[in-house]
């Protein structure tokens, strides 16, 4: 049926009986195509209603998910039990017992004996002012000079104490509680604090939580095989940016910046790094590139500059404008920049197919949950396309598992196998041409998509870090644009100081009174990740 086109319906009488089945068949097949066109119509004008509302300056529709109330639960003898205030499947800790009271029966019979105590734990906080004053001794000295008590290393240069600093920083970037709310919060308690003295102690004064993030990275590089990447929107200032993440099992690391690029992951990569280097890793990248070969040879000596003014200056020097061919350079520099400083040529990235994060010089690898994710968004108009798109997204998730099964148990054979029937699922045409152009271009990703037969020790896709930016997004939604290059900054450190500690098994409230206290009772972050990055 053409677009538009309108049936004459006969009316009841006009149809002969015998022929009532046919027409019957006829009609349910009409009124199957229409609801088809009704469903599609209604979510064009639900988008374009949404896409007005932006353009007013509205909020578009919520995308509220279903209901998981409703779902069954495993109930009975053999179904696990959960402990309340704990993970699932842990055996909850032995109570660290702060204060013991020993309570005697009223009234005890004589001649009674006494057999032991039974124990009743009750859990609780503490959550109270305690201003402290500290008089400090002040002397003359013959010469002059005046001499005072030296106060306490965790209060200096701060009227509030390491215990209600911790707190502030919690609440804020672990809880994601607004800046208004925590300042109602502690005028609740009676902390003389003003909205300014709040704003500077979430983002200011961090300079040891910097330098600590900063090694995050560089550690994390130097012991890992592969890391997730990905990125979101971060307003910044009022204007658009992108928070890029970073990390794996062992750490996760935030930065955002004003780009995507790919130049822009590079630097990032380089964890603090300045420098630029031209040698053959850097004119292998150029050649990879298609870099023409008049610009590439006049990279022909190997060199190196210290900071990005030195670099952009040798560019200007060579007479070389062209856009494309400045970024070709300067990635290669970089990539030879990441390689000279340690970072492994078989590092692999795992990413979910942005151009930025797919860098010659280093292995890439492709999420399987995205790439399945384009069969299953295709809009089928018919059964045949239905029952094809199905059967293809089978086959996918047969393989899927067997490449998990791969994984466990590396084999040649299984190798050579996999990759046959990769080939065969690709490759097929079906009776959905919508489908078969998917498969197309997901067939010519095989190589990043079968990495894995090569490094059975990556993973298969990259909820790792969809999960992990996704406490970025949370604070976004809660406190919107960061003002300052200090606060933006803030936002980034302690998300990865959180994230990385919570991955290491280590409590953030008690890194942070560790660290504000300056008892530096807890090691470094950098130090117990390559702890935990060494095999058992």
């Amino acid at each position: 049926m053409s677009k538009g086109q309108v049936f004459a319906l006969p009316s009841y009488e006009e149809i002969p009986h015998a022929e009532h089945s046919q027409t019957l068949k006829w009609v349910l097949e009409v009124c199957q195509h229409q609801q088809e066109r009704i469903v599609l119509l209604e979510e064009m004008v639900a988008q374009l209603k949404d896409e007005i509302a932006i353009l007013k300056g509205e909020k578009p529709r919520p995308r509220i998910q279903p209901s998981t109330l409703t779902k069954d639960t495993p109930t009975g003898e053999g179904s696990p039990r959960r402990v309340r205030g704990g993970d699932p499947g842990k055996e909850p800790k032995e109570l660290e017992i702060h204060e013991t009271h020993l309570l005697e029966p009223e009234q005890i019979p004589v001649g009674s004996v006494f057999k032991g105590y039974e124990d009743y734990f009750v859990q609780g906080l503490r959550i109270r002012l305690h201003n402290t004053r500290y008089r400090r001794a002040r002397y003359e000295t013959p010469t002059g000079e005046t001499l005072l008590g030296e106060l306490p290393v965790a209060v200096r240069g701060s009227h509030f104490d390491a215990e209600l600093r911790s707190y502030i920083l919690l609440q804020y970037y672990q809880q994601h509680v607004s800046q208004p709310l925590i300042l109602k919060h502690l005028w609740d308690f009676g902390v003389q604090i003003s909205s300014g003295h709040l704003n500077r102690l979430l983002t200011e004064g961090h300079e040891a939580f910097h330098t600590e993030k900063a090694e995050l990275l560089r550690v994390g590089l130097a012991v890992s095989a592969y890391i997730h990447v990905d990125d979101t929107a971060a307003r910044h200032q009022g204007q658009n940016g992108y928070c890029t993440h970073i990390g794996n099992e062992l750490f996760a690391w935030f930065a955002s910046t004003e780009s995507k690029s790919r130049i822009n992951f590079l630097e990032l990569l380089r964890a603090g790094q300045t420098d630029y280097v031209i040698d053959a890793a850097a004119r292998a990248y150029m050649h990879h590139q298609q870099m023409p070969h008049a610009q590439l040879r006049l990279f022909g000596e190997d060199r190196t500059w210290a900071e990005q003014v030195g670099w952009e200056a040798h560019l200007h020097t060579l007479g070389m404008t062209n856009e494309r061919h400045r970024r070709i350079a300067t990635e290669g520099a970089l990539v030879a920049s990441l390689l000279t400083h340690g970072v492994s040529p078989k590092l692999v990235i795992l990413s979910d197919d942005a151009g930025q994060f797919n860098v010659a010089g280093f292995l890439h690898a492709l999420c399987w949950i995205h790439a399945e994710r384009t069969i299953h968004t295709l809009l089928p108009f018919s059964d045949a396309n239905r029952a094809a798109q199905a059967a293809v997204r089978d086959q996918i998730w047969r393989f899927y598992q067997d490449l998990k099964a791969f994984k466990r148990t590396p084999g040649e054979d299984t190798k050579r196998t996999l990759g046959e029937r990769f080939d065969a699922i690709f490759t097929q045409t079906t009776c959905f041409q919508t489908l078969n152009l998917a498969l197309q271009r997901l067939h010519a990703n095989k190589e990043e998509l079968l990495l894995v037969l090569e490094r059975p020790d990556i993973p298969l896709h990259n909820n790792l870090s969809e999960n992990d930016i996704r406490d970025y997004v949370k604070k976004r939604k809660i406190s919107a644009t960061t003002r300052s290059e200090a606060g933006r900054a803030a936002r980034d450190t302690f998300l990865s100081l959180k994230k990385t500690c919570q991955k290491l098994g280590l409590s953030f409230w008690h890194y942070l009174r560790d660290r504000l206290a300056r008892t530096n009772l807890l090691p470094p972050l950098p130090t117990l990740i390559r702890t935990a990055a060494q095999p058992p």
